[in-house]
């Protein structure tokens, strides 16, 4: 990618470079390399060390922290943070409630919520699916019935990530059953210590708590914490998932997981070596290199496009979405294969991505790791929904 730089980019991108690498600390970023779960903790400290420079939100407007920077240096942000294995500043508040008060929500609002979401003194949670509107969100049922200067909030949302962190809770409630179900919503925030809210973890395949389900019993929400208007909340909805597909490809994500899979199968011994001199596996390997440098380039177009000016969606972006997350899947896969039954036990020394060493017992994360992966096909749009935006927008069927 350097390659493509102007010199002025080139020196952002090492700024960058160095800057993850010398505050963030290394434990936190060993954690990353290495597919270890992250504590709050860790979460919380990464992010308020980028927010107390600058770089925690730099898609927000300059007054609330933002960056006055080009879409090429955004990239950069995001591309060398995630090959510095560097925790990306929490989404939930990063780049979806944020995003939305910003745009949407009154003075009032933004000045009570907006330096607090940006240095996670409040952290996010986000109550959009329900039981029965996941794919179909707009059939969502949770009701917010005005009483005064108050809503009496009642329902359920489900597959709310982390939420047993959560302080607040962003949410799509229906204010008006009589019209039809896109223009009858609203976009409320709940303080998730308020009476009548109950959160119960939901277990994994993987074995982990990463989501819950949340319920709503006669919560009484005053109505100042209605972000814009009154049955608008859909026109919303729209805005943040834009932003929450921003750089979903995760590429350089992507670059860090297949190089542990190398140093993974560089300790592997074979009757020809290590697993790298084998030749199905080394096939194997580079399709998934080819496809990652492929998908890069893309990404690189869609970039070009912001680059000069076009605040049109770029149905290319599908593209990144769409083999983004079935390379992730893929790597995740390879990792899973290439650890086979030595993962049970498996602790030796290996060198990844940024130059850590003495890896822990792998296993213990590969597996869930795959599993949880399964999700990327799913969230931020669909694997199908990408398919058929793409068949529509760019190939005219």
């Amino acid at each position: 990618m350097d390659q493509l730089l102007n010199k002025e980019e080139l020196e952002f991108a090492q700024h960058m470079r160095e800057f993850y690498r010398t505050e963030i600390p290394e434990e936190i970023r060993f954690k990353v390399a290495t597919g270890q779960e992250l504590t709050k903790d860790d979460i919380v400290t990464s992010q308020r060390t980028l927010n107390q420079h600058g770089y925690a939100v730099p898609n927000w407007p300059v007054e609330w922290g933002g960056q006055d920077w080009t879409p090429v240096q955004r990239h950069i942000w995001l591309e060398e943070m995630q090959l510095a294995c560097v925790p990306q500043p929490l989404a939930f508040n990063a780049s979806m409630v944020g995003p939305v008060i910003a745009t949407f929500g009154s003075q009032e609002i933004k000045e009570r919520f907006l330096p607090a979401t940006a240095n996670v003194d409040i952290w996010w949670s986000q109550g959009f699916s329900e039981p029965n509107a996941g794919s179909d969100l707009a059939s969502l049922k949770t009701s917010a019935v005005r009483q005064g200067d108050k809503y009496i909030v009642n329902g359920q949302k489900t597959w709310t990530t982390l939420g047993q962190y959560g302080d607040w809770i962003f949410m799509l409630v229906r204010t008006d059953p009589t019209v039809k179900k896109q223009a009858g919503i609203s976009f409320l925030l709940i303080d998730m210590k308020s009476p009548g809210v109950t959160v119960r973890p939901i277990q994994l395949i993987d074995g982990g708590h990463e989501v819950n389900e949340v319920f709503f019993e006669n919560v009484e929400v005053p109505v100042e914490n209605l972000v814009g208007e009154e049955n608008k909340g859909w026109t919303y909805a729209k805005f943040l998932l834009g932003n929450e597909r921003t750089g979903i490809a995760r590429i350089g994500t992507s670059k860090v997981n297949l190089a542990r899979a190398k140093a993974y199968a560089a300790l592997t011994k074979t009757s020809r070596g290590t697993l790298l001199d084998d030749p199905l596996f080394s096939a194997r390997l580079a399709e998934i290199e080819a496809r990652l440098t492929a998908l890069e380039f893309t990404q690189l177009r869609v970039l070009s496009t912001q680059a000069a000016g076009s605040d049109k969606p770029d149905p290319r972006s599908s593209v990144l979405k769409l083999h983004g997350s079935q390379l992730q899947q893929d790597i995740t896969e390879l990792l899973v294969d290439v650890l086979g039954p030595q993962g049970l036990d498996f602790v030796d020394s290996a060198v990844v991505g940024d130059g850590f060493t003495d890896l822990p017992g792998a296993a213990a994360t590969a597996l869930p790791d795959y599993f949880n992966t399964r999700k990327v096909t799913i969230y931020g749009g669909s694997s199908e929904v990408q398919r058929g935006i793409i068949s529509k927008a760019i190939l005219g069927l």
